[in-house]
């Protein structure tokens, strides 16, 4: 029977669960006293089927520590928030990934578990990001999103399949006490109660000022010249993107963008992970990996066309994204290297043989679903290694993209086009592409949106796709 948690006040752990924790508290306690170091100990409850886990986090959130809220509302209802860093998880350089799915695979083989009970989610989990570029997130404004960092939560709600279900974790230390440890994590639960996401202030009392980190003019001749390279042989493909900032009359709300952007794209991984004084917000249309089990899946998107609200004209824009030729280049390139990926560490790939349109609120892409059988045990955040960057956000081949990006940018992507999502004990999880995404600082926003380059690209044509794809979040940050 479920605990009688998060129905009318505040989440109080009865004589049973209670129980339940400090017995998982004293094993960890052993471990950790006979080696000598810290023991991950992590017990699941089972939560009110009404909880709304992102909602919680927020209201419950204590000044500055790390948050993290991740859903796709049209796909079941699955939704992932984490309160607090009992543990973190950081890397720099090229094997950031690597290191980081290493030392997670490390600590949840000696954690001492209990009350999953197979919910994917649910249980010790690790939470957070990796930047685009393997040093990326130099510059200030990224300061708190380190090039690999993931965290595991001191609390997390994860709901899926209609259930919900509480995970509070700790990291047990030689001479901690078993009272000590649960008289913490009782009183993290009892900051947990019923809560909604805040409303989006409608009229705000002063006018937002939008602002190009650099003009139009120079994102055209970056495109250009990036063009100049593909038609001169150098290589294929080629991401760029731009950067804008919304400066508002009050501090941006994450909470309340964040409730916006999942009412307003359910298809989309809608997702905030804010550090200190700063959240990165987003509505990303792309994942890079799901992996449950042996079976891996990802969907290769690009090409991309506006939405009307006109029906017939909506369908036309989709039919003309369907036959044109420079878009289905951009989006052959990227399902191509996917695949080529995924196929030396797979029983099977399987992709169809045409993409399929994938419709978002403001926008149209071309997508193509890729499933994988992976022929032996690979954990989702080495998956997300293997796969980042795609051509999506990077380019073909990536390495002749990775210095021309860069230079004719003239910005730091931090954790722009880079991976957001989770993982739990069973190294399954779920990584998106950040995309459709803004790191608000206070009453600042910073926006960003790119566009493939190939051999038929024209600028103006590429930057008025950057327009259409920064209209996810402009209206929402600029009121």
């Amino acid at each position: 029977m479920a605990a009688p948690l998060l129905t009318s006040g505040a989440a109080v752990l009865d004589g049973r669960e209670a129980g339940r924790l400090s017995r998982g508290i004293g094993t960890a306690l052993a471990r950790a006293r006979a080696r000598g170091a810290g023991v991950l100990v992590a017990h699941t409850f089972a939560v009110a089927r009404d909880a709304d886990p992102a909602a919680i986090a927020f209201a419950a959130r204590r000044p500055g520590e790390p948050l993290f809220c991740f859903e796709q509302p049209d796909g079941g209802g699955a939704s992932l928030a984490g309160l607090g860093a009992v543990h973190t998880l950081e890397a720099t350089g090229r094997e950031r990934f690597d290191e980081v799915a290493a030392a997670w695979r490390e600590l949840a083989a000696g954690a001492v578990a209990g009350g999953a009970e197979g919910l994917r989610g649910a249980g010790p989990v690790a939470v957070g990001g990796f930047a685009f570029a393997p040093a990326g997130g130099r510059s200030p404004q990224w300061s708190g999103y380190p090039p690999a960092s993931l965290v595991v939560p001191e609390a997390a709600l994860a709901r899926r399949d209609g259930k919900v279900r509480l995970t509070l974790a700790a990291v047990v230390a030689p001479d901690d006490t078993v009272d000590e440890v649960a008289s913490r994590l009782e009183r993290r639960a009892g900051e947990l109660g019923p809560a909604a996401l805040p409303l989006l202030d409608p009229a705000p009392a002063a006018s937002a000022r939008i602002v190009g980190a650099a003009p139009p003019e120079h994102y055209e001749s970056a495109v250009a010249r990036a063009v100049e390279r593909i038609r001169a042989g150098d290589l294929e493909k080629v991401v760029l993107a731009r950067e804008v900032a919304v400066h508002a009359g009050e501090p941006h709300d994450p909470a309340a963008i964040f409730g916006v952007l999942r009412e307003a794209f359910g298809s989309c991984f809608v997702f905030c992970v804010a550090r200190g004084d700063s959240a990165f917000v987003a509505a990303s249309p792309e994942l890079l990996v799901r992996r449950e089990g042996q079976r891996a899946s990802t969907v290769a998107l690009a090409g991309s066309a506006r939405r009307s609200a006109d029906p017939a004209v909506d369908d036309h824009l989709g039919e003309q994204l369907l036959r044109s030729a420079k878009d289905r280049e951009e989006q052959t390139i990227v399902a191509r290297r996917i695949a080529a990926t995924l196929r030396p560490r797979s029983v099977w790939v399987a992709a169809p043989g045409e993409p399929v349109l994938a419709r978002m609120a403001n926008i149209q892409h071309l997508a193509t679903p890729i499933r994988a059988q992976l022929a032996a045990p690979i954990g989702a955040v080495d998956l997300a290694g293997l796969l980042h960057p795609t051509p999506a956000v990077g380019g073909e081949p990536f390495a002749a993209a990775t210095e021309l990006i860069p230079a004719l940018e003239g910005l730091d992507r931090g954790w722009y086009a880079g991976a957001v999502g989770w993982t739990d004990a069973a190294e399954d999880g779920e990584f998106c592409v950040s995309l459709r995404c803004a790191l608000l600082r206070g009453r600042v926003a910073h926006c960003y949106a790119g566009v493939g380059v190939v051999r038929d690209s024209e600028p103006p044509a590429e930057l008025a796709e950057t327009e259409v794809k920064l209209q996810a979040l402009l209206p929402v940050l600029a009121g």
